[in-house]
């Protein structure tokens, strides 16, 4: 159960400098993974794995709120007929 503990502050900090610098990455790049490889391994490297899943979901969703607030909401089902 030892690598279930709660990280200490100072892990949580590495944690999140990890992921704002990986974030960053992916910003800068156009959310191109393969450009950010160094970044995403110590991103995962510093933070428990459920914070990793976490935060790739948060990021996603994040997107995806821009995403409506700059293109507007399409529904899915005007998708593709035309």
């Amino acid at each position: 159960a030892a690598g279930m503990a709660a990280p200490t502050m100072e892990e949580r900090k590495a944690c999140w400098g990890a992921r704002d610098d990986f974030w960053q990455c992916l910003d800068s790049h156009g959310d191109d993974a393969a450009k950010c490889e160094k970044l995403r391994r110590a991103f995962e490297s510093r933070c428990p794995q459920q914070w990793v899943k976490h935060f790739d979901k948060r990021r996603d969703f994040l997107k995806y709120k821009k995403k409506l607030e700059t293109e507007g909401f399409h529904p899915p089902e005007a998708a593709g007929k035309s």
